[in-house]
């Protein structure tokens, strides 16, 4: 923060919060890290008494991926984030600001928390006269995503407006300037199946090596698709099983043919259950070309699981010391990510070693104490909120 720490902010408001309603925005409620991470806060506090919604920009024909809480009010605006031609997209842009003004006028919440970056323009946009302080969250990493060059340009010129900024390291946080960020919060993921064990390694059965994330660019599975070629004939007892969906599921399945690894590599779409991907892995590998955290690599190391990844902007040298509780190589290095997983994959004293450690590591990341920063946050700018209006009705 820029006046006061995060510790001194928390200590400042210890006091327990009045309850208070507050409103989470992001576009849908889908498998993902940001909906995963909204779920597990609006569920703390709501738990506190506090009157929670998400609102979101989906129908309400699928139910959410995280159940959240009943106590929690969903809200629909039925505006889905899709393909669109450039006119259709600024017609739909409007249309979704305008509801979301209409939505917040009526409902009226005491602080709006705002996850990802387009959604946090326009709940900035949509609530500028209304007098609600909104915070958004940035998930990813700031430089390498691409949202576009107007919705870069519109960040750069709303996000002065938002009241506070969460990032989730200090690396994301500091790639915006002090302009950007009237107060600013670092608040990393919570390892949220910490508790699940990790299936028990079984020599001579088919081992499984684990990825999991949107099928996109970013998560770099092709990358993973070119190491894994390089080592599969050297490790005919492993499978690689790589969970979820998305736009690029065509370019890998066509790439997982031409490099003739159709009988050793796995795209199963997303679990039906979170988390259970964890139940059958023996291994995790993180090959994401950058990231804001790395939520899924937080919860294979609390799983116990041993873990690879790319020493990727932002997230995984905070969350793995290497070689202590799992493999960093260098970001994007095709050939050193195959080296460090042919190393795992063949020497088991090692994936229990690095797994026994990564469980010990991710304690720091308990979800008990993450969600502590986030109800400390809220709670702590929901108090001084309310002591500043007490003040100025005063005069």
């Amino acid at each position: 923060m820029n006046d006061l720490s995060q510790n001194e902010f928390a200590d400042k408001h210890n006091a327990a919060a009045e309850p208070g309603r507050v409103a989470f925005v992001l576009p849908g409620l889908r498998a993902g890290g940001s909906e995963h991470v909204v779920t597990f806060v609006a569920d703390r506090l709501a738990e506190r008494g506090h009157a929670v919604e998400i609102v979101n920009f989906e129908t309400g024909e699928d139910p959410p991926y995280y159940t959240p809480d009943p106590r929690i009010d969903i809200a629909y605006l039925a505006r889905p984030v899709k393909r669109r031609t450039k006119l259709d997209a600024m017609r739909e842009i409007a249309a979704r600001i305008s509801d979301l003004r209409a939505h917040f006028t009526a409902s009226k919440p005491d602080l709006i928390i705002s996850f990802l970056t387009r959604s946090n323009v326009q709940t900035i946009l949509a609530t500028r006269g209304l007098g609600i302080p909104v915070i958004v969250s940035e998930r990813n990493n700031p430089v390498q995503q691409n949202p576009g060059n107007v919705w870069r340009w519109l960040r750069r010129r709303t996000y002065p407006m938002a009241d506070g900024l969460v990032t989730m390291t200090r690396g994301a946080m500091e790639c915006f300037p002090p302009a950007m960020r009237k107060r600013s919060w670092v608040i990393p993921n919570m390892a949220e199946w910490g508790t699940t064990a990790a299936k028990p390694a079984e020599t001579g059965e088919t081992k499984v090596l684990t990825a999991v994330g949107r099928l996109t660019h970013q998560k770099g599975f092709d990358l993973l698709l070119h190491a894994f070629s390089k080592i599969a004939d050297n490790h005919p007892e492993w499978t690689l099983r790589i969970w979820g969906e998305g736009a690029d599921r065509a370019d890998l399945e066509a790439l997982r043919s031409n490099l003739a690894l159709n009988d050793r590599v796995e795209l199963p779409g997303v679990t039906s259950v979170p988390g259970e991907w964890i139940e059958t892995a023996d291994a995790f590998v993180l090959s994401s070309r950058f990231e804001g955290w790395g939520l899924v690599l937080g919860e294979a190391m609390a799983a116990g699981l041993p873990a690879v990844s790319f020493a990727c902007d932002f997230g995984p040298e905070d969350m793995i010391t290497h070689g202590d509780d799992g493999l960093l190589v260098p970001d994007g290095d095709v050939d050193a990510l195959a080296d460090a997983l042919s190393r795992l994959m063949r020497d088991e004293p090692l994936r229990e070693k690095l797994g026994a450690r990564a469980r010990e590591t991710s304690q720091q990341f308990q979800p008990a104490k993450i969600g502590e920063k986030w109800t400390d946050m809220i709670e702590g700018f929901l108090t001084e909120a309310g002591d500043t209006l007490s003040k100025g009705k005063a005069r």
